[in-house]
């Protein structure tokens, strides 16, 4: 055990007997369970909302969640001699969510709808909202138009350079359809009255934070992005994560639109908002706002491929929106 754990750990009432390092944290064998130690690297001022987001799902018999234990001192966080700050939270011994097995994927849509089901209250701590999604495409579509005019200029370009350009137009006439499809739609009302109804969602939702357990449970972890928002926000980044990865299978698709509604039936803007959502070219976006922010001078061959990945995936994406939610650009 190193010296910074050692000190950490002393400020909890906990008996040690082992750790070892994981994915940007530290494992505790303790007489308390397992746990694990994490620097903090959200907004402090989250922390008690989080804590108190977690004690509540507890008393509601959600006892699958990371929740925070607190210090000695009845502390959210401990502090190192370096002035650094962790938390320490009940972890659990499971794998992460096999997006190759359906069954898997199923049960997690199921696992997320019952959250969401509880995940409506007015907390004493105050909770952010979520971005409102016009906003949000207004600014994604300016920015793709930005990268655009900077790639113009390049002379010479590279594969990277050359690919975007040439699929632009094709990926653009996508990301406007999603824009003025949200216009149009009841967003506007339904984003208020979930805001206004105390509606949360976790806000990363996807398979590395959903741990497969023995006995069939299912644990969630890492709420430390939990907003108040449209709760269907949840299960699209869940259910756009796992059709980017599984080449956007119509049957796995409509099979974990079943499990959710199963569980929390959606509502007609509901579905409305998820086919607008997963309209929208968010994968072509994204890289191409990490191109922008990043070093020009040389591209990664990874980057190319998924952009290579996010332009061949389109017509999958787009018999998908055919057949299940019947939208045709």
């Amino acid at each position: 055990m190193q010296e910074y754990e050692l000190n950490v750990l002393e400020q909890y009432n906990i008996e040690v007997s082992g750790t070892r390092k994981t994915r940007g944290a530290v494992l505790c064998d303790t007489d308390r369970g397992l746990m694990l130690l994490k620097e903090v690297k959200v907004s402090k001022r989250r922390i008690p909302a989080l804590y108190e987001l977690h004690e509540y799902l507890l008393e509601q018999g959600y006892t699958h969640t990371d929740r925070l234990m607190l210090t000695k001192e009845g502390e959210y966080l401990a502090s190192s001699e370096e002035g650094k700050q962790y938390l320490l939270k009940f972890w659990f011994q499971g794998r992460e969510c096999d997006v190759k097995k359906p069954a898997e994927l199923l049960a997690a849509a199921g696992n997320l709808a019952k959250l969401h089901v509880l995940m409506k209250y007015s907390f004493d701590q105050p909770a952010a909202p979520g971005d409102h999604m016009g906003e949000e495409y207004l600014r994604h579509n300016r920015e793709l138009k930005k990268v655009r005019r900077f790639m113009r200029g390049i002379s010479p370009k590279g594969a990277f350079e050359t690919a975007f350009l040439k699929y632009y137009e094709q990926m653009y006439q996508w990301a406007q359809a999603a824009e003025e499809q949200l216009k149009k739609s009841n967003y506007d009302r339904i984003y208020k009255e979930s805001i206004e109804s105390g509606c949360m969602t976790h806000g990363e939702y996807n398979y590395h934070n959903i741990l497969m357990l023995p006995g069939g449970h299912i644990a969630v972890t890492n709420f430390e992005k939990f907003k108040r928002d449209l709760q269907v926000e949840d299960f699209y980044y869940f259910l756009r994560k796992v059709m980017e990865k599984q080449g956007w299978k119509v049957r796995l698709g409509d099979n974990m639109l079943n499990a959710y509604s199963a569980v929390r039936p959606l509502t007609k803007e509901e579905i409305e908002y998820l086919r607008i959502r997963l309209c929208y070219p968010e994968k072509f976006w994204k890289i191409a706002n990490s191109y922008y922010h990043s070093n020009k001078a040389w591209i990664s061959v990874k980057s190319i491929e998924k952009l290579d990945i996010a332009i061949r995936q389109t017509e999958e994406k787009r018999r998908f929106l055919e057949e299940i939610f019947a939208f045709h650009l």
